[in-house]
């Protein structure tokens, strides 16, 4: 059985007791060593078992930059920490020391309230500073957590987040290492969770040289990214290793509170025990020796609780997970057009599904995927599914990298935001949409090989050609792809934007206000669908308070009537998001219990939310 000592990391250059030691996997190496930038002279590795060669390394000092030599082939060090020159330079020895934290301590994953960023676009200096300077009014907003998109090093001085090579260096770029654990000890001081997007399905295409190190990819299985990663092929120890190592160094030596993980579905392995269930494992056992709470959140689209089942039950051990399919739905009841995985979605039958179970396909035929799909997620809580209106995949793989603000009205942003906000699950945000930024989300990178960039040029035209997408396919190695795609925060402080993010820290405040909002209890959650109306009503409760909300969302262009349960009768409403103070259309007028007296239905105006407090007759 495997052991892996998780006090510390044990794959490259690393300080301990004021000792520098180097340990290297090349299994099929036959001589590997040392090079200083500074020096001419070469250190020999010695070859230990299972493929690994090590070295101790009194001549390296923090800070210095060297190389490894294999088999005369000279690279930068596949675990560093650090490439400060890019990609294609030298490694740099840094000592990870991070001052202990002992006021904090991670909060429960239910409490998690994520706002998703992305370092380079999030501010205008587009590093870790510009998060930091912005600390303050995302507290404000109600968040709980910030997720920050891959920060893995990359070709150039930016990039999307999802072509990184360099799975343990921090992009030089955004501040580096030490950058990032200033800001984490930033976020705790104000008693922010940190969430790290990191990707083990793949790395990027340029400046790759793990496989100069050893089967680091097999072909056994082929990915949209090529090979895929060796997890349980000829030789995968060490790969099994590395990524292991990596989720435990942003745990242990960066105090991350949470992982988010890149797309698993697209992981590869039918080993006796999954990647994940190890990854799980040795969480776990950091968790025994640190007496800190780490989280495992995966990015899925199989619909498979297996994924976030425990590992006591054969499952692969995640603590939570996305669910893109109440995006889907969401959308589709939005007036989102039915093309592509959307077209699988009838919109308020199984938004209204998604409320109760989290996934919607769950053992139904599929006629995007030409298959049954799914399978239940019964007795799983809420607080295991992330749900959003909006993230970086969603508006990002848009050919204009349009964000719901440019696609639906300002009426339909906020119920959409209501939709998200109160469900039982939990919310995220993607940077700026509390406010309907307005500028795009693009795809882009800054590639340095030539060849490499036609051919991202030429693979995003035809994708979306094949998606009978229309217009000139922005450049992705344009700077000013980039450039456009930063948020313009001017844009919070100005009429109907000022009203939105109101409206957001509003509905952000309810939901940590009232104990039903905060129930992850997908049994008391009783949906009632107006297939004809396109209106959905929710019946939310909380058993230990015993309070009962009801709410009700209108998707159509229409004021509807929405019929309530003979058994319940309204008590005070909590929010409306027709109400003038949220600069809705003057043509609006309230919505409320009928004013005749009739206490059987309730009005709502086009495209808006309705909350009230209710009890059981």
């Amino acid at each position: 059985m495997r052991y892996m000592d998780v006090h510390r990391k044990n794959i490259g250059m690393n300080c301990y007791l004021n000792n520098w030691q180097l340990r290297v996997w090349a299994p099929d190496a036959m001589q590997l060593q040392l090079k200083l930038e500074t020096s001419d002279r070469e250190f020999d590795l010695n070859p230990k078992e299972h493929g690994y060669w090590e070295l101790n390394a009194p001549t390296i000092s923090d800070g210095d930059r060297y190389w490894l030599v294999v088999d005369g082939k000279q690279l930068p060090d596949p675990a560093t920490v650090s490439q400060p020159d890019g990609v294609h330079g030298p490694s740099q020895a840094i000592a990870m020391d991070f001052p202990d934290e002992p006021g904090w301590k991670n909060i429960p994953l239910r409490d998690y309230i994520f706002y998703e960023l992305h370092t380079g676009t999030f501010s205008e200096g587009g590093d870790f500073e510009g998060i930091a300077e912005k600390l303050d009014y995302l507290l404000e907003l109600g968040i709980t957590a910030i997720e920050i998109m891959p920060v893995a090093s990359f070709p150039g001085e930016r990039n999307w987040g999802y072509d990184g090579v360099f799975p343990f260096a921090v992009q030089a770029s955004y501040g580096g290492a030490i950058g990032l654990q200033e800001l984490v000890c930033l976020c705790h001081r104000k008693g922010l969770a940190v969430v790290l997007d990191v990707v083990y399905n793949h790395l990027g295409p340029e400046g790759n040289y793990l496989s100069d190190f050893g089967p680091y990819f097999t072909d056994k299985y082929q990915t949209p990214w090529g090979n895929a990663v060796n997890f349980d092929d000829r030789n995968a120890n060490g790969v099994r290793e590395y990524f292991i190592e990596n989720a435990l160094m942003w745990f242990r030596d960066f105090h991350v509170d949470a992982l988010r993980l890149d797309a698993v579905h697209a992981i590869k392995d039918f080993s006796a025990i999954h990647i994940l269930q190890e990854i799980r494992k040795y969480t776990d056992l950091l968790t025994r020796h640190t007496g800190r709470n780490y989280y495992l959140i995966a990015e899925c689209d199989l619909n498979d609780p297996r994924y976030i089942t425990s590992p006591d039950f054969n499952g692969l051990g995640m603590h939570g997970q996305w669910v893109d399919e109440f995006h889907h739905a969401l959308r589709v009841s939005a007036g989102e057009p039915k093309q592509g995985y959307y077209s699988d979605f009838n919109g308020i039958a199984h938004l209204g599904k998604s409320y109760r179970d989290a996934y919607v396909y769950t053992g139904m035929y599929s006629q995007e995927r030409r298959n049954y799909f799914g399978r239940s997620a019964k007795g799983h809580a809420g607080s295991q599914f992330v749900v959003f209106s909006q993230n970086h995949d969603q508006v990002g793989n848009r050919m204009l990298g349009e964000r719901s603000s440019v696609l639906v009205s300002f009426e339909m942003q906020k119920l959409m935001a209501a939709a998200v906000i109160f469900s039982p699950f939990l919310p995220m945000l993607f940077m700026g949409e509390e406010w309907g930024e307005t500028n795009p989300f693009l795809y882009f990178v800054d590639h340095t090989d030539s060849k490499l960039i036609e051919m991202v040029r030429k693979g995003r035209k035809e994708e979306f050609a094949a998606m009978q997408t229309s217009g000139l396919t922005p450049d992705p190695k344009d700077e000013h792809t980039f450039h456009s795609s930063k948020l313009n925060w001017s844009l919070s402080g100005k009429q109907k934007h000022a009203s939105l993010l109101t409206f957001y820290k509003k509905l952000i405040a309810l939901r940590k206000e009232h104990p039903a909002l905060k129930s992850d209890d997908l049994d008391s959650v009783r949906p009632h669908i107006c297939q004809e109306q396109n209106c959905l009503l929710i019946e939310r409760g909380a058993a230990e308070s015993k309070e009962l909300l009801l709410f009700a969302m209108n998707f159509s262009n229409l004021v509807q009537c929405i019929p309530l349960p003979s058994n319940i009768v309204i008590d005070e409403k909590i929010i409306d998001s027709s109400d003038a103070q949220w600069l809705s259309p003057e043509s609006f007028e309230e919505a409320s219990v009928q004013p005749t007296g009739d206490l059987s239905n309730i009005i709502v105006q086009p495209e808006s939310f309705l909350a009230y407090s209710a009890f059981y007759a």
